[in-house]
């Protein structure tokens, strides 16, 4: 079994390898204590990323990922939710089967505490998470009116 830092390790490279393949660059902050995992530069535009790995939950048989923020010392764990103005995108990996989810910020933290992805096809309607499945040209949008304001 893996651990949650290793998992998101994955997730982080995992989306800084496909963002390498669509001609965008990658910073990666120094330290983990930013409520953003990386910086995305598309021709330009910098986004702020938050990065989360979910995980199959068997029971309910969709994948799961918690939207809070995690901090954890040598006694406890503290969650916290995140801020509108934290990052722009939260993007959520499927590792199982190399699938992203791109949320804008304010989407991602209206859920609950946890977040459904839906993988499956003997549901009658789609989630409403569906439309975010692969939804790169979120932030090709949003950089392309960035360029446009200027």
């Amino acid at each position: 079994m893996e651990n949650t830092k290793l998992k998101g390790d994955i997730a982080e490279q995992s989306f800084a390898l496909k963002c390498l393949k669509k001609g965008w660059d990658i910073s990666i902050p120094i330290g983990d204590r930013l409520p953003y995992d990386l910086i995305l530069d598309v021709n330009g535009a910098l986004f702020k990323i938050q990065v989360k790995s979910a995980w199959f939950d068997s029971i309910k048989e969709n994948y799961v990922v918690d939207n809070r923020r995690t901090k954890t010392n040598r006694r406890k764990m503290i969650r916290s939710s995140y801020n509108v103005t934290d990052f722009d995108f939260a993007v959520l990996y499927i590792d199982d089967l190399d699938i992203f989810y791109i949320m804008p910020s304010e989407v991602f933290i209206s859920y609950g505490s946890e977040i459904h992805l839906i993988e499956t096809s003997k549901r009658q309607r789609k989630p409403k998470s569906a439309i975010y499945r692969e939804a790169w040209e979120m932030i090709e949008r949003r950089a392309a009116s960035m360029e446009t304001s200027e």
